[in-house]
């Protein structure tokens, strides 16, 4: 048996409600896209060397 659950920090949550939530959310949506973004580039280096070393041969 699960529960599906959700939660949110508490300070996160009253920080989104004040005015200045719309810049607070701004800066936390390009720290995602920026810790989500650095896995892909890895793995796109590690492709483009293993292509690059591949096509020498």
């Amino acid at each position: 048996m699960t529960v599906d659950v959700q939660s949110q920090c508490s300070m996160l949550s009253a920080m989104m409600e004040t005015d200045q939530g719309y810049e607070s959310a701004k800066g936390l949506n390009r720290g995602i896209v920026y810790l989500m973004s650095i896995p892909y580039i890895l793995i796109g280096l590690i492709i483009w060397k293993i292509y690059k070393t591949n096509k020498a041969g």
